[in-house]
């Protein structure tokens, strides 16, 4: 394929604040909804009063659970979360009530005159105490809980005399990270002439949004329709389907639009962050670094409410011992439900926060054995053939050794730190499964018509700002030879595409669309090739040009559509098929893993704790770079996730402080990222082979700074982020 560069079509307009978010929308006549919060983590409530709400001027309508029908709960995994709380909250923020008013500020005063009454429960925090602890909820307090079993422990050599184990042990935390989209959560619903409701609204997934909104009141799926509208920005979940369907609700209650719009402090308290973690782990190796053993015990806080973790619990199972060969691994994984908000799903799940554990307990066995951590990887590399812990054998490309080495080999920063400052060098590899997983049926489809040279792209694929709408557009280019096309907005009048994110859109809707472009070429150059006396295959579409493989054929590629007035047709993609785990943590339940390596240099001041991160090496596992400039898009974002992670963000000092104590790296914190490799080794049964690289990519960042940070200072440093008081020397 051609690599053709451009900037996705939104691109400036964010840039310079001219890009309508959500929140930006207006209709005439419209009413603004606020949803009244509990100030409470647990909490029985023994009354709500709605009278002096009511009474507030330009207030027309109080909502509570009482008014929603009885089966008004929802979840994409677990269908366990109301939409308003009736009788228990079971997190800071949970919605208890809802006001509609002609004005934002009348219902703000409509939502603080609403008088609620509760009386305090015994709050759990701690994941730990919530594992024992008395039921939150009437499906208790756990999850999810994966035994995964491997192998057998090795005692002896094969020559019968008694292996010489080193042995390294670690327990680590990790905070949870919110993903602080550009805009907060908002919807704008809207009634329409036919008697259904319009959803407008920053979705990722419209059809998993309508259907749950649907199921949760009783709805017709059918008279809903959700329009993802001024996305922006999302590298994970993103709305929260409670808030969705009161805006509907109110809608089809009142007849008019409603418009709700989530504040910051709604944001950091509503729930979709990634999970804190709490990773107990021991490593065991002989003399030579091979590794012969990896326990572990991972406890994931879940939040009050299911959302997805139990499918991230099934994502980090194969992932908790590395991208490296493991004799034999005793590993637990357990998702838990506290009184914290609901944890969700967020870029790399669950394998960036296993990441940081074993990439930290690699660099301990290589320093009780005396060895280099860059070899010490090498000796236990995965590579194509091996075996994950999980039993799945590694039939695509499986590059850890060929990232590191490529990381490790790139030429270092020329610069020198200040005076003052120590630097320090760390690397880290970390692995991640890709699309659904544990038989999820994983496909796409795409409709793409060519009417009098003006190519029309139909697909459910929401634009995230990953650059699906510029690849779209750079895939007709390639095949088609037109310049331009037009990428229809996503909504559920279209069938389903799945969920932006893990690599999805990359990997499977853009080899739908590549497919229909192709089957229309194939029309198209047919009779061109039969005026050569030759066959459609011989002819290909390069920089605008139509060509033949003999170079005999050269023509401008706009002959393609002379004369020709309609082509159409549908292009579908289908990842393999695969299933869940068993009771022992096995089976074949990962369609796709991809790999990254990561080499961080930073400068320590030993006296203020402070880190400047001076320079990120990768490489990258891309399958097939599809466009150069979109690849180094998504990874520099990962990047500054990753960094983001590792040293100033903390979810629950944030909830704890208040909302302006949430911090996030800025582009003076992030240099710029230098790609030492992509490894271009197309993925087999993906359509043009190429791998999503958002995921694989943050996942070895925060173990690499603090691998860099650890180097610097020969501090331990077992929890991110890397807060100045624990890096700056003791004294």
């Amino acid at each position: 394929m051609t690599r053709l560069i451009a900037e996705p079509p939104d691109a400036q307009a964010q840039t310079q604040g001219r890009f309508a978010y959500t929140a930006d929308l207006w209709v005439p006549g419209m009413q603004w909804c606020v949803l009244v919060r509990s100030p409470h983590p647990h909490a029985r409530i023994t009354g709500i009063d709605t009278s002096a709400a009511l009474a507030v001027p330009g207030v027309t309508t109080v909502v509570t659970a009482a008014d929603l029908p009885a089966e008004a709960f929802h979840g994409p995994v677990v269908v366990d979360r109301p939409v308003l709380a009736s009788d228990v909250v079971r997190f800071t923020g949970e919605a208890v009530a809802a006001v509609c008013a002609e004005t934002r500020m009348a219902a703000l005063r409509g939502a603080e005159a609403v008088e609620v009454e509760y009386e305090p429960l015994d709050a759990r925090l701690d994941p730990e105490h919530a594992f024992a602890s008395a039921p939150l909820h009437p499906d208790g307090n756990l999850f999810r809980h994966v035994a995964l079993r491997h192998g057998r422990p090795v005692q002896r050599r094969p020559d019968g005399s008694p292996v010489e184990e080193v042995v390294v042990e670690g327990l680590y935390d990790i905070a949870a990270q919110d993903q602080l989209n550009p805009a907060t959560d908002a919807v704008l619903a809207l009634p329409c002439a036919d008697g259904g409701i319009e959803l407008h609204t920053a979705s990722p997934w419209p059809h998993a949004d309508r259907d749950q909104v649907a199921q949760c009141l009783g709805f017709a799926s059918g008279t809903l329709r959700v329009v993802p509208a001024g996305v922006g920005g999302s590298s994970g979940t993103r709305e929260e389907a409670g808030m969705l369907a009161v805006a509907a609700w109110l809608a089809a209650r009142t007849g008019r639009a409603v418009k709700i719009v989530a504040d910051r402090a709604d944001a950091l308290t509503g729930g979709g962050h990634r999970h804190a973690a709490r990773l107990k782990y021991t490593h065991r190796a002989d003399s030579n670094g091979r590794l012969l053993a990896v326990e572990a015990e991972i406890l994931l806080d879940g939040g009050a409410y299911a959302t997805t973790s139990p499918e991230v619990v099934g994502r980090l199972a194969g992932c908790a011992t590395g991208p490296y060969m493991v004799l034999h691994a005793a590993v637990d994984v357990w998702a838990v439900r506290t009184n914290n908000p609901p944890a969700g799903t967020m870029r790399g799940p669950g394998a960036t926060q296993v990441c940081f554990a074993y990439e930290a307990q690699m660099d301990k066995l290589a320093a009780a054995l005396g060895m280099d951590p860059v070899e010490l990887r090498l000796r236990n590399a995965l590579s194509t053939g091996t075996m994950l812990t999980t039993g799945q054998v590694l039939d695509g490309p499986a590059p850890a050794g060929e990232l590191l080495r490529a990381v490790a080999e790139h030429p270092a920063p020329e610069s020198e730190p200040a005076p003052g400052l120590r630097r320090g060098t760390g690397f880290a590899v970390g692995l991640v499964p890709l699309l659904g997983i544990e038989g999820a049926d994983e496909s796409s489809t795409a409709t793409v018509r060519l009417d009098h040279g003006v190519v029309t792209v139909t697909c459910a694929a929401v634009e995230a700002g990953q650059g699906f709408t510029a690849l779209v557009r750079r895939i007709v280019a390639d095949v088609l030879g037109i310049a331009d096309a037009i990428v229809l907005p996503a909504g559920t009048a279209m069938p389903s595409a799945g969920p932006a994110g893990v690599g999805r859109h990359t990997m499977l809707t853009a080899g739908a669309v590549d497919q229909a472009c192709r089957d229309i070429r194939a029309r198209l150059l047919a009779p061109i090739a039969a005026r050569y006396g030759m066959t459609a295959a011989l002819l290909d579409v390069r920089g605008g040009r139509l060509v033949s493989y003999d170079g005999l054929v050269d023509l401008p590629a706009e002959v393609m559509t002379e004369g020709q007035e309609i082509a159409a047709t549908a292009g579908a993609a289908r990842a393999r098929h695969t299933e869940p785990l068993d009771d022992a943590g096995q089976g074949d339940a990962y369609p796709v893993v991809a790999f990254a390596a990561c080499r961080v240099v930073a400068d320590v001041d030993p006296e203020t704790g402070a880190v400047q991160v001076v320079d990120v090496t990768g490489a990258y596992d891309a399958g097939k770079v599809l466009d150069p400039v979109l690849a180094l898009a998504r990874v520099e974002g990962s990047v500054a996730m990753g960094i983001g992670m590792a040293l100033v963000e903390d979810l629950d000092a944030a909830r704890l402080h208040g909302p302006i104590a949430w911090a996030q790296p800025t582009a003076l914190d992030v240099p710029p990222v230098r790609v030492a490799a992509w490894h271009e080794e197309p993925q087999p049964g993906i359509p043009m082979g190429a791998k999503g690289l958002a995921d694989a990519a943050v996942v070895p960042v925060p173990a690499a700074v603090a691998a860099a940070v650890r180097d610097a200072t020969g501090l331990d440093l077992p929890s991110l982020p890397l807060r100045p008081r624990d890096v700056a020397a003791r004294r």
